[in-house]
């Protein structure tokens, strides 16, 4: 380990929680009420890490409106059934109470809307171990993960402190976010994106689980 991070910048969906079925099948609602019927879930897990306007628009060519439009559908069936269609991952809670009892700060920068972030933690007693709660906002101010991720440097006051915070996440926009605020980042390959596309991103390290993680940062 080169560097000694203290403040560690968790991703949620993919990282810390298994929440595909709930997106995935929020997604799938949400593209049926414009017509588009799509008969494999699975083949929206790329719905999963950026935000929701963006994918519409990115993968479904949906406008402007009409993505803000989805976003709305979509939320009808998250809020209601969704958010909770989603479990910790296992050793989530072990790997927390480790690192917190190390001395580290332990953060959520998450590109869900912070609101469905809190419920997310409080529903499965997660919230207590993190000291800050980033997300993005409803007035679409933070929108990019880098925007998140600069929101709560600021907010938390530690611009002086970027090469002692280490983001984690499992998706491409977690890599890149974290590089263009100027911080580390690492990959997590439990999550739902692979090997190449985090490697591709630049991931300054690959972690396996949870294990790995905490060695890492304590050897």
């Amino acid at each position: 380990m080169r560097k000694q991070y203290r403040y560690l910048f968790f991703d949620l969906d993919g990282t810390l929680t298994d929440s595909a079925r709930g997106i995935v099948h929020s997604a799938q609602y949400a593209l049926s009420h414009f017509g588009i019927e799509v008969d494999n879930p699975d083949s929206l897990n790329k719905f999963i890490g950026p935000p929701l306007e963006d994918s519409f628009r990115e993968f479904y060519h949906f406008s402007v409106e009409e993505a803000k439009a989805a976003v709305a559908v979509y939320r009808e069936r998250y809020v209601a059934i969704g958010i909770y269609e989603n479990n910790p991952y296992p050793g989530v809670e072990e790997c927390l109470q480790s690192l917190r009892k190390k001395g580290f700060c332990l953060v959520i920068a998450t590109s869900k809307m912070k609101r469905m972030a809190d419920i997310v933690l409080e529903t499965f007693r997660l919230k207590d171990y993190f000291e800050f709660v980033g997300g993005r906002d409803d007035d679409g101010v933070l929108h990019s993960k880098a925007d998140v991720i600069r929101h709560i440097i600021c907010t938390m006051g530690l611009e002086q402190h970027k090469a002692e915070i280490l983001m984690i996440g499992d998706r491409k926009y977690d890599i890149a976010g974290a590089h263009e605020v100027g911080i580390d980042a690492a990959g997590v390959l439990f999550g739902y994106g692979d090997k190449d596309e985090l490697t591709e991103a630049g991931a300054d390290y690959l972690i396996s689980d949870y294990g790995e993680l905490v060695s890492l940062l304590t050897r």
